[in-house]
């Protein structure tokens, strides 16, 4: 989680911010390994998939040569929306590992448990709430910040 928080925060590369909304995200091999990361890229890019989810999503799959992501967890700071969850799900992802809670749109738990749906398949291991305070301060300052500009 702190790798992912260190992507969100933008300071796994010493790069200032983006505007994007600070999500981190890391996908860890079966062998705990990380096999793909990745930040918000939305804005950056002007691709609305660019979330941070996907983003390590698409990495992980070029790293282990499979879109077949079995035996991988997801690691990330923010909830999943819809997208993602469907995203994990497609990648046969078996763990999700997040910080804080989406009551806005989240599709863990939050909002819908998307995840867990086992009309979707086999339903996701859900860990929720790690370093919560951390991920949540990101994105209270974040939009803190954006209110004042």
């Amino acid at each position: 989680m702190r790798l992912a928080i260190e992507l969100a925060a933008g300071t796994d590369t010493g790069s200032a911010a983006t505007s994007d909304v600070p999500v981190g995200a890391v996908v860890l091999g079966p062998d705990g390994a990380v096999a793909g990361r990745g930040r918000n890229e939305c804005l950056a890019t002007g691709d609305p998939t660019a979330h941070a989810e996907i983003v390590a999503i698409r990495q992980a799959a070029i790293a282990l040569q499979s879109w077949r992501l079995d035996g991988c967890s997801l690691v990330v700071t923010l909830e999943p929306c819809t997208m993602c969850a469907g995203a994990l799900l497609n990648a046969r992802i078996r763990r999700l590992i997040y910080g804080t809670a989406d009551a806005r749109a989240g599709a863990a738990g939050s909002l819908w448990d998307v995840v867990r749906d086992r009309r979707l398949g086999p339903p996701v291991e859900v860990i929720g709430g790690v370093l919560q305070a951390e991920c949540s301060a990101l994105l209270t300052r974040f939009f803190e910040r954006r209110r004042t500009e």
